[in-house]
């Protein structure tokens, strides 16, 4: 394929660095945003005009809509846009002061809508080009104790991600939602912040944050094979609707998967029951044992 021009947003360091890295490294050019670019402006200095960094808090639409601008100021068209700014803090949703649950949403959900809506005139325009969505495992599982905010925009963005890709696809637009599991980035290091933890929350939040944030193991994930994944995908010409990453991302959703269609099938005469002319009464299915 010939060379293509990436949009992304979180690029200073983690996955979104890598991505400008691997990019790069394929031949293509790339709109590297930050808060802080001019650190990527000397870190990739020998890739010269092929690299554009710029800045752009992701929460204010009119830097996003000033940023697309920008971007086709200098290179013309964008081929691929990537959606990767964002971060967690942790608490119990108990204790969680809106003001920091708000904030988390602001840039993990509304910084991708922001984004996207700045660049669909364009994608719409050229007939063609593919959105990278960088969601997480966890917004396909949920569940995570500590993180309800991260969680909950990244199922936002699921949904969000699902009708973009019905409404654009007769232009020949792509839409992909990366969903990782751990990886060796400072999404759970300095990135996050560690509100204090309730005694009643330590077997739930508290365990996750030791087990997290506290190991000395490290994540499995690497993001530089992460990085070179999502590029190479892309460049293929055909993505599919979400990309899965990591050994662990991918169990948890096939034992996702396998729950799910497990209850829908258990309760599925009750299900239909609610709808005219099904039979109604029916019984409800057996509880099932816990421990």
């Amino acid at each position: 394929m010939s060379s293509q021009v990436w949009f992304i947003t979180g690029s200073s360091r983690g996955l979104g660095r890598a991505l400008v890295t691997a990019a790069l490294g394929a031949g293509d050019s790339v709109v590297a945003t930050a808060r802080r670019p001019e650190a990527l402006a000397e870190a990739f200095r020998e890739y010269g005009d092929r690299i554009h960094p710029l800045s752009l808090e992701v929460t204010r639409p009119d830097e996003a809509r000033k940023a697309v601008e920008a971007a086709l100021a200098r290179f013309g068209r964008i081929d691929v846009i990537v959606n990767n700014a964002g971060y967690a803090n942790v608490s119990p949703i108990e204790t969680t002061e809106d003001d920091d649950f708000r904030t988390q949403f602001e840039t993990n959900f509304w910084g991708v809508y922001n984004v996207t809506k700045a660049a669909l005139p364009t994608l719409r325009e050229q007939g063609r080009g593919t959105v990278v969505q960088i969601s997480s495992i966890g917004g396909r599982v949920g569940g995570s104790p500590g993180i309800a905010s991260y969680q909950a925009a990244k199922f936002a963005v699921d949904g969000f991600s699902r009708v973009l890709a019905t409404e654009t696809a007769p232009f020949g637009v792509q839409v992909m939602v990366v969903e990782p599991s751990g990886f060796a980035t400072d999404w759970a290091g300095s990135s996050m912040t560690v509100h204090p933890i309730p005694d009643a929350y330590d077997e739930t939040v508290g365990a996750m944050n030791r087990r997290v944030r506290q190991s000395t193991d490290g994540a499995a994930g690497d993001p530089e094979r992460a990085a070179g994944i999502i590029v190479r995908t892309v460049r293929r010409g055909q993505v599919p609707s979400h990309l899965l990453l990591g050994a662990n991302a991918a169990e948890m959703a096939l034992d996702y998967s396998r729950r799910q269609l497990s209850e829908a099938t258990a309760w599925e005469k009750v299900s239909r029951s609610a709808d005219f002319g099904e039979p109604y009464p029916v019984q409800l299915p057996p509880q099932v044992a816990t421990e």
